[in-house]
């Protein structure tokens, strides 16, 4: 069998295991420590915009706290953007709020600000006004984050910025994760840096995240013994993974550069063909392009997204549907939608093709001669 191209897999940078051994050397193998407080200040560094940062053991980890500190609580409503990974929505249900769905637009992809508005009106109408609005930053496409932003502030919700898949993009020059009055990044190892398992909390309130710390290692108060009025979580980031996460801070504008690099590769060589259309960055818009995604028209191109993935599948290259929209999944197909079905037309045509950055010129013909195959 021919080796194995992997959609999306960790690139090592070279000095994450001097950071490693630093840990082992100094028997820091805890879920606090040096490298976890270096990993921090590297985020607040390249973030920017006066942002405050706790890494945790995961994006969902983070979503999770960010709604306990929003002040969400069991049987609230959040609005939620309904084409994203399931762990957008999942931490809604832990703390047993509903989620409300709303529907993408073409133009990002993310979350559709005319629906989100049309959601909240009329779960106002109803009686039930929005604890929080979760939008997503889908691909590293940004959401379009100033009228989400005017809207939020208008019907006085906050925004829970889910930007666990775009690290390095940005919005005239803000950086996604800089938006919302909480923001979350993830490290999963399919991430473009990863800490093999991980995530982080951001907020311009130091205030927050100072509780987010707190709530992520056991909410335990201080005094000389183990002493808790709140509940807590066993969330923060090992000492281990944050080193890793500092080498790769190291080389995370390299891997930016690699990823829209090998986005214009498939552009360039796709762009021509009938029936294939790419998502294009709106005006002022800057995407980290974590994944190249395609829509396959079926009607000009003579077959389908399943005849792209499958014949890929055959050579041994993992390619994946786009997300398919929560509110059809069947854990939250009972929970309200607001669209016009935008999302689900996208996940019926949409493909994320192989966007490793260690992706080399032999995986690159072996993936463009299995599609040009599909079109002959």
């Amino acid at each position: 069998m021919k080796p194995k191209i992997w959609l999306s897999s960790p690139h090592m940078g070279g000095t994450e295991e001097q950071f490693v051994k630093a840990a082992f050397d100094s028997n820091w193998i805890a879920p606090l420590g040096p490298n976890v407080n270096g990993f921090e200040q590297d985020l607040e560094l390249f973030l920017d915009n006066d942002c405050h940062v706790t890494v945790m053991s995961s994006g969902t980890a983070a979503l999770h706290l960010g709604l306990i500190l929003l002040g969400v609580k069991s049987g609230d409503e959040v609005i939620c953007q309904s084409m994203t990974f399931s762990a957008t929505a999942f931490p809604i249900s832990y703390i047993c709020a509903k989620p409300i769905f709303v529907d993408s637009e073409s133009d990002t992809w993310n979350i559709s600000p005319s629906f989100l508005e049309e959601a909240i009106k009329d779960r106002i109408a109803k009686g039930k006004k929005p604890k929080a609005i979760i939008p997503v930053h889908l691909y590293g496409m940004p959401a379009k984050m100033d009228e989400i932003l005017a809207i939020a502030r208008h019907y006085k919700i906050p925004v829970l910025e889910d930007a666990a898949e775009s690290l390095g993009s940005s919005i005239h020059g803000r950086n996604c994760g800089t938006f919302g009055d909480i923001s979350v990044l993830s490290f999963n190892g399919n991430k473009i840096i990863t800490t093999s398992g991980g995530g982080a909390l951001v907020s311009h309130n130091p205030d927050i995240v100072k509780d987010a710390r707190f709530l992520s290692t056991q909410a335990r108060d201080e005094a000389p013994h183990y002493q808790h009025s709140q509940i807590g979580y066993n969330y923060r980031m090992s000492n281990l993974c944050a080193g890793v996460g500092r080498g790769q801070m190291e080389v995370l504008a390299k891997r930016i550069a690699q990823r829209r690099s090998i986005y214009d590769k498939y552009y360039n060589k796709l762009k021509d063909k009938k029936g294939i259309y790419f998502l294009n960055e709106p005006d002022g818009f800057f995407s980290n392009r974590w994944l190249t995604t395609i829509l396959i028209n079926p009607d000009e191109a003579g077959f389908t997204r399943e005849d792209i993935r499958l014949s890929l599948e055959k050579e041994n290259i993992e390619s994946r549907p786009l997300w398919k929209p929560l509110h059809l999944q069947p854990i939250f197909n009972c929970y309200p939608f607001y669209g016009d079905g935008t999302s689900e037309k996208l996940f019926q045509n949409g493909l994320c093709l192989p966007s490793s950055t260690n992706l080399n010129e032999s995986d690159f013909n072996r993936i463009f001669e299995v599609i040009d195959s599909v079109f002959k």
